[in-house]
């Protein structure tokens, strides 16, 4: 196995932090950094930063299931190229924030690559690849109202972010445990979070 395919998130973690400067980021240069065909590597991104410390930023959560929702839906429809549109785009997080929250997840993502590898990579092909991206679809509708209940919109993501490090690195085992999740999360933030 290759450095390249084993740091394939760290790199992405490096291309996000040389994006900051300043005291504020807009989405959109975060996007041009890592680039509008880098489906995979923006939804990881996205996800990871609603999973962070920088989830504290107010509504964060809801403009990150906002954007993987358009994410997944051009994923779908086999665009090649990344499109949102500009309310999303033009707004600001704080570089702070951001940074602090790359830093946290440096160490679980270094401690995470040792064991990725390309396997079952027939997963990510349709259309197979379909009935997560799916799921995905129907999480991140539900995620604005998990900002009402403590931490779930983060457990929503950080499952999101599994997908898109399976899909970034080709490891299927990744992608198997996401559907798993997929299916577990919407069950479980309901029953502690809405039915109790």
């Amino acid at each position: 196995m290759t450095d390249e395919r084993t740091r394939a998130l760290s790199e992405v973690l490096d291309q996000l932090e040389s994006s900051v400067h300043g005291e504020s980021i807009a989405i959109s240069e975060v996007i041009e950094k890592l680039g509008r065909k880098s489906f995979a590597s923006l939804m990881l991104v996205f996800s990871l930063i609603s999973t962070s410390p920088a989830s504290a930023i107010p509504g964060i959560t809801t403009v990150v299931a906002a954007i993987v929702f358009i994410l997944v839906v051009q994923m779908i429809a086999g665009r090649e190229c990344l499109w949102l549109p500009g309310f999303i785009t033009r707004r600001h997080m704080s570089a702070a924030k951001l940074c602090k929250g790359i830093g946290w997840l440096r160490k679980p993502v270094h401690f995470i690559e040792r064991y990725l590898k390309p396997r079952l990579t027939f997963l990510f092909h349709r259309p197979w690849l379909w009935l997560p991206l799916f799921l995905i679809l129907c999480l991140t509708l539900f995620m604005p109202v998990m900002e009402i209940v403590p931490t779930s919109g983060s457990i929503a993501s950080a499952v999101i972010a599994v997908f898109a490090a399976g899909l970034l690195t080709r490891d299927g085992a990744l992608a198997v445990l996401s559907l798993i999740l997929l299916l577990a999360v919407p069950v479980t933030v309901w029953q502690f979070g809405f039915a109790g």
